[in-house]
Protein backbone atom coordinates (compact mmCIF):
# COMPACT_ATOMS: atom_id res chain seq x y z
CA UNK A 1 0.00 0.00 0.00
CA UNK A 2 1.08 3.56 -0.65
CA UNK A 3 2.04 5.05 2.76
CA UNK A 4 0.32 8.26 1.69
CA UNK A 5 -3.02 6.41 1.97
CA UNK A 6 -2.32 5.80 5.67
CA UNK A 7 -3.28 8.18 8.47
CA UNK A 8 -1.40 7.47 11.69
CA UNK A 9 -2.86 8.41 15.07
CA UNK A 10 -0.58 8.36 18.11
CA UNK A 11 -2.41 8.27 21.44
CA UNK A 12 -0.44 10.53 23.78
CA UNK A 13 -3.04 11.68 26.29
CA UNK A 14 -2.33 9.24 29.11
CA UNK A 15 -1.42 10.74 32.51
CA UNK A 16 0.81 7.75 33.29
CA UNK A 17 0.07 7.76 37.00
CA UNK A 18 2.17 4.62 37.60
CA UNK A 19 5.25 6.56 36.43
CA UNK A 20 4.80 9.23 39.09
CA UNK A 21 6.85 11.29 40.02
CA UNK A 22 8.25 11.33 36.46
CA UNK A 23 4.78 12.30 35.23
CA UNK A 24 4.03 14.85 37.94
CA UNK A 25 4.87 17.68 35.56
CA UNK A 26 4.64 16.12 32.10
CA UNK A 27 2.62 13.71 29.98
CA UNK A 28 3.73 10.09 30.04
CA UNK A 29 4.74 10.22 26.37
CA UNK A 30 7.02 13.20 27.10
CA UNK A 31 9.07 11.36 29.74
CA UNK A 32 12.76 11.30 28.69
CA UNK A 33 14.28 7.95 27.77
CA UNK A 34 17.69 6.66 26.77
CA UNK A 35 19.53 9.92 27.36
CA UNK A 36 18.32 12.06 24.46
CA UNK A 37 14.86 10.77 23.51
CA UNK A 38 11.32 11.08 24.76
CA UNK A 39 9.03 8.07 24.79
CA UNK A 40 6.90 9.41 21.93
CA UNK A 41 9.99 9.48 19.66
CA UNK A 42 9.95 5.69 19.25
CA UNK A 43 6.49 5.47 17.67
CA UNK A 44 7.10 8.60 15.60
CA UNK A 45 10.48 7.33 14.37
CA UNK A 46 9.08 3.95 13.36
CA UNK A 47 6.23 5.58 11.46
CA UNK A 48 8.50 8.13 9.81
CA UNK A 49 11.14 5.57 8.81
CA UNK A 50 8.48 3.42 7.17
CA UNK A 51 7.12 6.29 5.09
CA UNK A 52 3.94 6.85 7.14
CA UNK A 53 4.37 10.59 7.56
CA UNK A 54 0.84 11.86 8.04
CA UNK A 55 0.67 11.68 11.79
CA UNK A 56 -1.72 13.15 14.36
CA UNK A 57 -0.65 13.02 18.01
CA UNK A 58 -3.68 13.22 20.30
CA UNK A 59 -2.86 14.96 23.57
CA UNK A 60 -4.66 15.90 26.77
CA UNK A 61 -2.79 15.56 30.08
CA UNK A 62 -0.12 18.18 30.93
CA UNK A 63 0.82 18.40 27.29
CA UNK A 64 2.95 21.56 27.19
CA UNK A 65 6.38 19.89 27.12
CA UNK A 66 5.10 17.27 24.66
CA UNK A 67 3.64 19.94 22.36
CA UNK A 68 6.89 21.91 22.49
CA UNK A 69 8.98 18.83 21.76
CA UNK A 70 6.93 17.78 18.74
CA UNK A 71 6.66 21.33 17.41
CA UNK A 72 10.43 21.91 17.56
CA UNK A 73 11.66 18.40 16.69
CA UNK A 74 9.15 16.79 14.34
CA UNK A 75 8.89 19.37 11.58
CA UNK A 76 8.34 17.55 8.27
CA UNK A 77 8.20 19.09 4.82
CA UNK A 78 4.64 19.85 3.77
CA UNK A 79 5.59 19.83 0.09
CA UNK A 80 4.40 16.23 -0.30
CA UNK A 81 1.71 16.45 2.36
CA UNK A 82 3.84 15.12 5.24
CA UNK A 83 3.14 16.34 8.75
CA UNK A 84 3.31 15.52 12.44
CA UNK A 85 0.80 17.59 14.37
CA UNK A 86 -0.44 17.61 17.94
CA UNK A 87 -4.20 17.64 18.41
CA UNK A 88 -5.39 18.66 21.89
CA UNK A 89 -8.70 17.58 23.37
CA UNK A 90 -11.13 19.94 21.62
CA UNK A 91 -14.54 19.10 23.14
CA UNK A 92 -16.00 19.08 19.64
CA UNK A 93 -18.90 16.87 20.72
CA UNK A 94 -19.77 18.57 23.99
CA UNK A 95 -18.31 20.00 27.19
CA UNK A 96 -16.38 16.91 28.27
CA UNK A 97 -12.81 15.68 28.02
CA UNK A 98 -11.64 12.46 26.39
CA UNK A 99 -13.22 9.56 28.26
CA UNK A 100 -10.86 6.92 26.87
CA UNK A 101 -8.69 6.04 23.88
CA UNK A 102 -11.67 5.29 21.63
CA UNK A 103 -13.40 8.49 22.67
CA UNK A 104 -10.21 10.44 21.94
CA UNK A 105 -10.35 9.29 18.31
CA UNK A 106 -14.13 9.69 18.11
CA UNK A 107 -13.85 13.32 19.22
CA UNK A 108 -11.28 13.84 16.46
CA UNK A 109 -13.09 12.12 13.60
CA UNK A 110 -12.72 15.33 11.63
CA UNK A 111 -9.06 14.38 11.15
CA UNK A 112 -10.07 11.18 9.39
CA UNK A 113 -12.78 12.87 7.34
CA UNK A 114 -10.34 15.57 6.22
CA UNK A 115 -7.52 13.17 5.25
CA UNK A 116 -9.74 10.40 3.79
CA UNK A 117 -7.21 7.57 4.28
CA UNK A 118 -7.75 3.96 3.26
CA UNK A 119 -6.46 2.70 6.60
CA UNK A 120 -5.81 4.22 10.01
CA UNK A 121 -2.81 3.06 12.05
CA UNK A 122 -3.20 3.62 15.81
CA UNK A 123 -0.08 3.60 17.98
CA UNK A 124 0.57 4.15 21.65
CA UNK A 125 3.15 6.75 22.64
CA UNK A 126 4.80 4.94 25.55
CA UNK A 127 6.50 1.95 23.93
CA UNK A 128 10.21 1.34 23.31
CA UNK A 129 10.64 -0.70 20.13
CA UNK A 130 11.73 -0.80 16.51
CA UNK A 131 9.18 -1.77 13.88
CA UNK A 132 8.36 -1.30 10.21
CA UNK A 133 4.61 -0.51 10.36
CA UNK A 134 4.21 -0.97 6.61
CA UNK A 135 4.77 -4.72 6.93
CA UNK A 136 1.80 -4.90 9.30
CA UNK A 137 -0.27 -2.59 7.10
CA UNK A 138 0.43 -4.70 4.02
CA UNK A 139 -0.73 -7.85 5.85
CA UNK A 140 -3.86 -6.03 6.96
CA UNK A 141 -4.78 -4.94 3.45
CA UNK A 142 -4.08 -8.39 1.99
CA UNK A 143 -6.22 -10.12 4.64
CA UNK A 144 -9.29 -7.93 4.24
CA UNK A 145 -9.69 -7.73 8.02
CA UNK A 146 -11.45 -4.84 9.71
CA UNK A 147 -8.66 -4.52 12.26
CA UNK A 148 -5.22 -6.08 12.66
CA UNK A 149 -3.71 -6.23 16.15
CA UNK A 150 0.03 -6.44 16.78
CA UNK A 151 0.90 -9.13 19.32
CA UNK A 152 4.02 -10.50 20.96
CA UNK A 153 4.50 -13.60 23.14
CA UNK A 154 5.20 -12.90 26.82
CA UNK A 155 5.43 -15.25 29.82
CA UNK A 156 1.91 -16.14 30.96
CA UNK A 157 2.62 -14.98 34.51
CA UNK A 158 3.36 -11.49 33.13
CA UNK A 159 0.44 -11.36 30.70
CA UNK A 160 -2.09 -10.42 33.38
CA UNK A 161 -1.08 -6.78 32.90
CA UNK A 162 -1.83 -6.74 29.15
CA UNK A 163 -4.65 -7.23 26.74
CA UNK A 164 -4.30 -10.87 25.64
CA UNK A 165 -5.05 -12.14 22.14
CA UNK A 166 -6.41 -15.65 21.68
CA UNK A 167 -5.78 -16.73 18.10
CA UNK A 168 -7.51 -19.54 16.22
CA UNK A 169 -5.92 -22.62 14.75
CA UNK A 170 -4.78 -20.69 11.68
CA UNK A 171 -2.67 -18.48 13.95
CA UNK A 172 -4.11 -15.23 12.64
CA UNK A 173 -7.87 -15.10 13.21
CA UNK A 174 -8.55 -13.53 16.61
CA UNK A 175 -11.12 -15.58 18.50
CA UNK A 176 -11.02 -13.66 21.78
CA UNK A 177 -9.48 -10.50 23.20
CA UNK A 178 -9.19 -10.44 26.99
CA UNK A 179 -8.26 -7.26 28.86
CA UNK A 180 -5.81 -8.09 31.69
CA UNK A 181 -7.15 -11.60 32.38
CA UNK A 182 -6.41 -13.36 35.67
CA UNK A 183 -5.69 -16.61 33.78
CA UNK A 184 -4.30 -15.73 30.33
CA UNK A 185 -4.90 -18.36 27.64
CA UNK A 186 -1.70 -19.95 26.29
CA UNK A 187 -0.24 -18.99 22.94
CA UNK A 188 -0.69 -21.77 20.33
CA UNK A 189 2.32 -24.07 20.42
CA UNK A 190 3.78 -22.37 23.52
CA UNK A 191 1.86 -23.29 26.70
CA UNK A 192 4.05 -21.14 28.97
CA UNK A 193 3.44 -17.98 26.96
CA UNK A 194 0.49 -15.78 26.11
CA UNK A 195 0.11 -13.39 23.19
CA UNK A 196 0.06 -9.82 24.53
CA UNK A 197 -1.46 -6.97 22.60
CA UNK A 198 1.12 -4.26 21.91
CA UNK A 199 -1.46 -1.50 21.69
CA UNK A 200 -0.75 -1.14 17.96
CA UNK A 201 -3.70 -1.46 15.58
CA UNK A 202 -4.39 -1.04 11.88
CA UNK A 203 -8.03 -0.35 10.97
CA UNK A 204 -9.84 -0.21 7.69
CA UNK A 205 -11.20 3.33 7.81
CA UNK A 206 -14.89 2.58 7.36
CA UNK A 207 -14.75 -0.19 9.97
CA UNK A 208 -13.12 2.11 12.52
CA UNK A 209 -15.62 4.93 12.00
CA UNK A 210 -18.62 2.61 12.37
CA UNK A 211 -17.17 0.95 15.48
CA UNK A 212 -16.48 4.32 17.09
CA UNK A 213 -20.03 5.50 16.42
CA UNK A 214 -21.53 2.37 17.90
CA UNK A 215 -19.28 2.62 20.94
CA UNK A 216 -20.14 6.29 21.49
CA UNK A 217 -23.84 5.37 21.56
CA UNK A 218 -23.26 2.69 24.23
CA UNK A 219 -23.78 4.31 27.63
CA UNK A 220 -22.20 1.32 29.40
CA UNK A 221 -18.96 1.43 27.42
CA UNK A 222 -15.70 2.68 28.90
CA UNK A 223 -14.81 3.97 25.43
CA UNK A 224 -11.41 2.26 25.30
CA UNK A 225 -9.99 0.63 22.19
CA UNK A 226 -8.71 -2.45 24.02
CA UNK A 227 -11.70 -2.96 26.29
CA UNK A 228 -14.50 -2.06 23.88
CA UNK A 229 -13.62 -1.53 20.20
CA UNK A 230 -11.44 -4.61 19.71
CA UNK A 231 -13.83 -7.05 21.47
CA UNK A 232 -16.66 -5.64 19.32
CA UNK A 233 -14.74 -6.38 16.11
CA UNK A 234 -13.64 -9.79 17.41
CA UNK A 235 -17.30 -10.72 17.87
CA UNK A 236 -17.86 -9.68 14.27
CA UNK A 237 -15.04 -12.04 13.18
CA UNK A 238 -13.28 -9.02 11.72
CA UNK A 239 -10.01 -9.06 13.69
CA UNK A 240 -6.65 -10.59 12.78
CA UNK A 241 -3.35 -10.99 14.60
CA UNK A 242 -0.03 -9.62 13.38
CA UNK A 243 2.95 -11.47 14.84
CA UNK A 244 5.49 -8.83 15.82
CA UNK A 245 8.23 -11.47 15.79
CA UNK A 246 7.91 -11.54 12.00
CA UNK A 247 8.63 -7.82 11.68
CA UNK A 248 12.09 -6.86 10.46
CA UNK A 249 13.68 -3.46 10.01
CA UNK A 250 16.66 -2.74 7.74
CA UNK A 251 20.00 -2.96 9.51
CA UNK A 252 18.73 -5.11 12.38
CA UNK A 253 20.31 -8.41 13.39
CA UNK A 254 18.01 -11.07 11.85
CA UNK A 255 18.82 -13.46 14.71
CA UNK A 256 18.03 -10.99 17.50
CA UNK A 257 14.67 -11.50 19.24
CA UNK A 258 12.00 -8.87 18.68
CA UNK A 259 12.19 -6.13 21.32
CA UNK A 260 9.17 -4.27 22.66
CA UNK A 261 8.66 -2.80 26.10
CA UNK A 262 5.68 -0.89 27.43
CA UNK A 263 6.71 1.83 29.87
CA UNK A 264 3.77 1.20 32.17
CA UNK A 265 5.64 1.13 35.48
CA UNK A 266 8.75 2.61 37.05
CA UNK A 267 10.37 -0.83 37.12
CA UNK A 268 9.67 -1.37 33.41
CA UNK A 269 11.16 2.07 32.68
CA UNK A 270 14.27 1.27 34.73
CA UNK A 271 14.70 -2.23 33.29
CA UNK A 272 14.51 -0.91 29.73
CA UNK A 273 17.35 1.48 30.52
CA UNK A 274 19.41 -1.37 31.94
CA UNK A 275 18.81 -3.22 28.67
CA UNK A 276 20.61 -0.38 26.91
CA UNK A 277 23.63 -0.74 29.21
CA UNK A 278 24.19 -4.46 28.66
CA UNK A 279 27.37 -5.57 26.88
CA UNK A 280 25.12 -7.02 24.19
CA UNK A 281 22.12 -4.65 24.33
CA UNK A 282 18.73 -6.25 23.75
CA UNK A 283 17.69 -3.06 21.99
CA UNK A 284 19.96 -1.50 19.37
CA UNK A 285 19.93 2.29 19.38
CA UNK A 286 22.83 2.32 16.92
CA UNK A 287 21.08 1.02 13.80
CA UNK A 288 21.73 3.89 11.41
CA UNK A 289 19.47 2.33 8.76
CA UNK A 290 16.46 2.61 11.07
CA UNK A 291 17.34 5.44 13.46
CA UNK A 292 15.38 6.54 16.48
CA UNK A 293 15.25 10.27 15.90
CA UNK A 294 15.56 12.96 18.53
CA UNK A 295 15.91 16.71 18.79
CA UNK A 296 16.97 19.14 21.44
CA UNK A 297 19.62 21.82 21.88
CA UNK A 298 23.11 21.15 20.61
CA UNK A 299 25.49 19.84 23.27
CA UNK A 300 29.28 19.54 23.25
CA UNK A 301 30.78 16.04 23.42
CA UNK A 302 30.94 14.22 26.74
CA UNK A 303 34.09 14.84 28.77
CA UNK A 304 36.05 12.66 31.21
CA UNK A 305 38.60 14.36 33.45
CA UNK A 306 40.31 14.14 36.84
CA UNK A 307 38.67 15.94 39.75
CA UNK A 308 39.45 19.65 39.98
CA UNK A 309 41.40 19.13 43.20
CA UNK A 310 43.76 16.63 41.54
CA UNK A 311 45.10 19.03 38.93
CA UNK A 312 46.34 17.97 35.52
CA UNK A 313 48.28 14.98 36.81
CA UNK A 314 45.45 13.55 38.93
CA UNK A 315 45.37 9.76 39.01
CA UNK A 316 41.61 9.37 39.31
CA UNK A 317 40.14 10.18 35.95
CA UNK A 318 36.40 10.01 35.48
CA UNK A 319 35.19 6.85 33.79
CA UNK A 320 31.98 5.22 32.61
CA UNK A 321 31.66 1.43 32.24
CA UNK A 322 28.81 -0.27 30.38
CA UNK A 323 26.96 3.03 30.37
CA UNK A 324 25.17 5.35 27.94
CA UNK A 325 26.62 8.86 28.22
CA UNK A 326 24.99 11.76 26.39
CA UNK A 327 26.51 14.95 25.05
CA UNK A 328 27.21 17.70 27.52
CA UNK A 329 28.06 15.27 30.34
CA UNK A 330 31.23 15.87 32.39
CA UNK A 331 32.54 13.12 34.68
CA UNK A 332 35.25 14.65 36.87
CA UNK A 333 36.94 11.80 38.67
CA UNK A 334 33.76 9.90 39.45
CA UNK A 335 32.94 6.33 38.43
CA UNK A 336 29.77 5.46 36.51
CA UNK A 337 28.69 1.86 35.95
CA UNK A 338 25.64 0.39 34.21
CA UNK A 339 23.89 3.74 34.02
CA UNK A 340 22.29 6.15 31.55
CA UNK A 341 23.29 9.82 31.75
CA UNK A 342 21.22 12.46 29.97
CA UNK A 343 22.65 15.73 28.59
CA UNK A 344 24.18 18.16 31.07
CA UNK A 345 24.82 15.69 33.90
CA UNK A 346 27.83 16.38 36.14
CA UNK A 347 29.57 13.72 38.25
CA UNK A 348 32.18 15.04 40.68
CA UNK A 349 35.35 13.52 42.12
CA UNK A 350 35.16 10.25 44.04
CA UNK A 351 31.42 9.99 43.38
CA UNK A 352 29.94 6.61 42.44
CA UNK A 353 26.91 6.12 40.18
CA UNK A 354 25.78 2.54 39.64
CA UNK A 355 22.70 1.06 37.96
CA UNK A 356 20.98 4.41 37.74
CA UNK A 357 19.20 6.73 35.30
CA UNK A 358 20.15 10.40 35.58
CA UNK A 359 18.00 12.82 33.62
CA UNK A 360 19.02 16.23 32.30
CA UNK A 361 21.30 18.51 34.33
CA UNK A 362 21.53 16.29 37.39
CA UNK A 363 24.46 17.16 39.66
CA UNK A 364 26.33 14.51 41.67
CA UNK A 365 28.60 15.95 44.36
CA UNK A 366 31.97 14.74 45.58
CA UNK A 367 32.01 11.38 47.39
CA UNK A 368 28.26 11.00 46.72
CA UNK A 369 26.74 7.57 46.00
CA UNK A 370 23.79 6.92 43.67
CA UNK A 371 22.69 3.36 43.00
CA UNK A 372 19.50 1.65 41.80
CA UNK A 373 17.87 5.03 41.31
CA UNK A 374 16.13 7.29 38.81
CA UNK A 375 16.81 11.00 39.26
CA UNK A 376 14.61 13.41 37.31
CA UNK A 377 15.84 16.67 35.80
CA UNK A 378 17.81 19.21 37.84
CA UNK A 379 18.25 16.99 40.91
CA UNK A 380 21.29 17.82 43.03
CA UNK A 381 23.00 15.17 45.15
CA UNK A 382 25.10 17.05 47.68
CA UNK A 383 28.70 16.16 48.56
CA UNK A 384 28.76 12.92 50.54
CA UNK A 385 25.04 12.25 50.10
CA UNK A 386 23.70 8.78 49.32
CA UNK A 387 20.53 7.83 47.48
CA UNK A 388 19.24 4.40 46.55
CA UNK A 389 21.44 2.71 49.15
CA UNK A 390 19.00 2.62 52.10
CA UNK A 391 15.44 2.23 50.84
CA UNK A 392 13.79 2.88 54.21
CA UNK A 393 15.75 6.11 54.56
CA UNK A 394 14.77 7.08 51.01
CA UNK A 395 11.08 6.58 51.78
CA UNK A 396 11.43 8.56 55.01
CA UNK A 397 12.78 11.47 52.94
CA UNK A 398 9.68 11.37 50.74
CA UNK A 399 11.22 9.61 47.73
CA UNK A 400 9.28 6.97 45.81
CA UNK A 401 10.59 3.41 46.02
CA UNK A 402 9.21 1.09 43.35
CA UNK A 403 8.11 -2.51 44.01
CA UNK A 404 11.40 -3.58 42.42
CA UNK A 405 13.44 -1.50 44.84
CA UNK A 406 14.27 1.48 42.61
CA UNK A 407 14.42 4.89 44.30
CA UNK A 408 12.85 7.65 42.20
CA UNK A 409 13.47 11.35 42.92
CA UNK A 410 11.32 14.04 41.32
CA UNK A 411 12.42 17.17 39.50
CA UNK A 412 14.63 19.71 41.17
CA UNK A 413 15.07 17.99 44.52
CA UNK A 414 18.13 18.54 46.70
CA UNK A 415 19.44 15.35 48.32
CA UNK A 416 21.35 16.24 51.47
CA UNK A 417 23.89 13.97 53.24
Amino acid sequence: MDPRRVLSIVLAGSPGKRLDPLTADRAKSAVPFGGVYRLVDFSLSNLGNSGCRRICVLTQYKSHSLDRHITTTWRLSSLLGDYVTTVPAQQRLGPHWQAGSADAIYQSLNLIHDDQPDVVAVFGADHVFQMDPMLMIDQHVASGAGVTIAGIPVPRMQATGFGVIQAGRDGTTVEAFLEKPADPPPHPGSPDEACASMGIYVFTTEVLIEALRRDAADSESKHHIGENIIPMLVRQRSAELYDFQENFVPGADPLAPAYWREMGTLDAYFDAHMDLCAEQPAFDLYNDRWPILAGGPAQPPAKFEPPVSAGRDGAHFGCAINSVVSGGVIISGGVVRDSVLSPGVRVSGQARVERSVLLHNTRIGQHAVVENAILDKNVTVADGARVGVDKEHDQARGFVVSPGGITVVGKGRLIAP
